[in-house]
């Protein structure tokens, strides 16, 4: 793991969204062994075979998980963004379902 993301998310100002970051990297390192992992724009990426998978984005009040390469895929209600790339906005004592973001994950990096 990249020491970069790994002091990113350590500093991240609420304790509640250090744990989810936390924990939606182990899923994306779960989910894709060989993952990449980079501080781009301001924030944690990561790729596969050097393309984009998927990005935590944080804000004020909520954690965004983003993932990629997502043309012609199906999405549960709650995510938002345009073809190419959706995002479910993760707001403090809410827990995603991890083996779903998990499933939406591999599809959308099968074809890296």
């Amino acid at each position: 793991m990249n020491e970069e993301v790994t002091a990113f998310i350590e500093n991240l100002g609420a304790v509640w969204q250090i744990e989810l970051s936390k924990q939606l990297r182990e899923m994306v390192h779960q989910t894709i062994p060989s993952v990449e992992e980079r501080i781009q724009y301001k924030k944690p990426h990561f790729l596969k075979n050097g393309h984009y998978a998927a990005v935590i984005s944080p804000s004020k009040d909520a954690i965004a998980f983003m993932i990629m390469n997502t043309t012609g895929m199906e999405f549960p209600k709650g995510f938002e963004g345009p073809p190419e790339r959706k995002w479910i906005k993760i707001k403090e004592g809410v827990s995603p379902d991890y083996t779903v973001l998990s499933s939406l994950l591999a599809q959308a990096t099968q074809t890296l």
